[in-house]
């Protein structure tokens, strides 16, 4: 007990040596971090660049880390970014000798007190012009001096959505000195690339690579060179959002503008669903709009909409035509034969369009027994009722020629009788009048009745022919704008 006892208090003797130790050496360095700071900004100014010889080019170097997109205004062409800036530079009047001041080897200070380059982004697109943030900079016993500062830039990106929604930006941050020129400060980079280790992931953006390239540039009114570091954020855009809310909503609108060539004539709806269809894709065109750029780069989904719309018009104006078609009467002119030879008998075949009771084995066994009652003889082609109304007439004829050839051997002396016999004799002619009358009217009413049957069969098939067009179309133009996405 007394040796655990012990060894407990021998430890907590030394943990409070080891902190008193402590608050010993930070109050040093305190005290010693006041004298150097007093003894180097005695007679510092930070108005004038840190180099003891005004022609030696004082190198600054640059790295940007990116950390967030905020935002992409495509209509504006402007990128919204949270960036850290990272210069660093040699400050010749900012130097110590570390073991003068027990070894501290850097010091933490506000940064407006030190010389600081002007570099700025050069394509800003804010019209807040207000200075970098205060932060602290790092001073270093050799003169290094390290700024990192926070920076919410919002730059001018030239946005080109001609793939709208599978298209890919470059947008450029370009970083230079606005007063110095190259052989007063020159800017290094200090990496290949910008910094994307600290990225937080955006919805709508993947970031595919950031490199930095530096130029020299002698502009028009100096002769001098000014570098300047241009990063350029390589962005490739996230089309699902846009697949579900304007892409296939569009898509499935477009397969409903053929079926309006399978409606029935007769239901009045045909030129109604293309008319709706057609608004709905104005809509979803007008939403395209609002968030494109005006430029004359019309974007792949723009393009599509374009072409359904013309399409859907087109099997509008179609669909009124084929209408016309249907409800020709009795007053149009018959089916061209031409018109019968493709449309009837070839087309109709191959769209299965056929009459009311008729199938895909029907039609054939029917015609032919049709043009066996449309023969040369106009008697077979008569209705049945009539042919036996006239059959009658013959029998009828008969015996009034028997009658007669009776009446005039036989009863020669009877005048009275024969005129009477006579009489009736002109009473059938007038009933078989009035009977090829009515045959007439019935037949004229069947004619026309079949050419208005033709002239709808003629429409059915034609409706379908461009139903199946149209659905081709709408494929392929389908698979054509996910060809251009991959």
């Amino acid at each position: 007990m007394k040796r655990n006892s012990l060894s407990s208090f021998s430890v907590s003797l030394c943990l409070l040596f080891t902190a008193v130790m402590l608050q010993v050496v930070e109050s040093a360095k305190g005290k010693y971090a006041h004298m150097l700071f007093n003894e180097l900004f005695e007679d510092y100014s930070n108005a004038l660049r840190p180099v003891e010889d005004t022609d030696k080019v004082l190198n600054v170097t640059l790295q940007i880390t990116l950390s967030q997109i905020k935002d992409m205004d495509e209509r504006n062409q402007i990128l919204s970014a949270y960036l850290w800036i990272r210069q660093s530079w040699y400050d010749a009047y900012l130097k110590w000798d570390k073991d003068k001041y027990d070894g501290l080897d850097s010091i933490r200070i506000p940064s407006d007190l030190v010389w600081r380059p002007d570099i700025v982004l050069y394509n800003k697109a804010d019209d807040d012009f207000s200075e970098p943030v205060n932060t602290n900079v790092v001073l270093r016993y050799d003169g290094k001096i390290t700024w990192d500062a926070p920076a919410i830039t919002k730059s001018s990106c030239v946005v080109d959505v001609s793939y709208f929604p599978f298209d890919s930006q470059q947008c450029n941050l370009t970083f230079g000195s606005w007063t110095y020129n190259g052989n007063q400060v020159d800017i290094i980079n200090s990496l290949d690339s910008g910094d994307l280790s600290d990225f937080v992931e955006d919805v709508e953006w993947e970031i595919h690579g950031m490199p930095a390239v530096k130029n020299v540039i002698t502009y028009g009114c100096c002769s001098e060179p000014y570098p300047d570091v241009t990063f350029t954020l390589i962005l490739k855009r996230k089309s699902s959002f846009y697949i579900f809310n304007l892409l296939l909503p569009c898509i499935l609108i477009s397969f409903l503008a053929p079926l309006g060539f399978y409606l029935p004539a007769d239901s009045g709806e045909k030129v109604s669903l293309g008319v709706t269809v057609l608004l709905a894709l104005t809509v979803f065109q007008l939403m395209v709009a609002e968030i494109m750029p005006p430029s004359e780069n019309v974007p792949l989904i723009g393009k599509y909409y374009i072409a359904t719309m013309t399409m859907i018009t087109a099997s509008t104006a179609l669909t009124i035509i084929i209408m016309n078609l249907h409800h020709c009467g009795s007053e149009a002119k018959p089916v061209p034969q031409w018109a019968r030879v493709v449309i009837l008998d070839y087309m109709s075949k191959i769209f299965f369009v056929y009459d009311v009771g008729e199938n895909c084995t029907s039609p054939k066994r029917e015609k032919e027994e049709e043009r066996k009652l449309e023969g040369d003889d106009g008697y077979q082609r008569r209705p049945k009722e009539v042919r036996s109304h006239l059959s009658n007439r013959n029998v009828d004829y008969d015996l009034k020629e028997t009658l007669n050839g009776n009446l005039n051997k036989n009863y020669a002396v009877h005048g009275e009788d024969v005129r009477e016999t006579v009489n009736c004799c002109s009473c059938y002619k007038m009933l078989i009048k009035n009977i090829e009358y009515i045959a007439n009217c019935i037949r004229d009413h069947k004619a026309n009745r079949a050419k208005g049957i033709e002239w709808k069969k003629v429409a059915k098939v034609m409706d379908r022919f461009f139903m199946w067009i149209f659905f081709i179309m709408v494929f392929f133009m389908s698979v054509l704008i996910i060809g251009k996405a991959a």
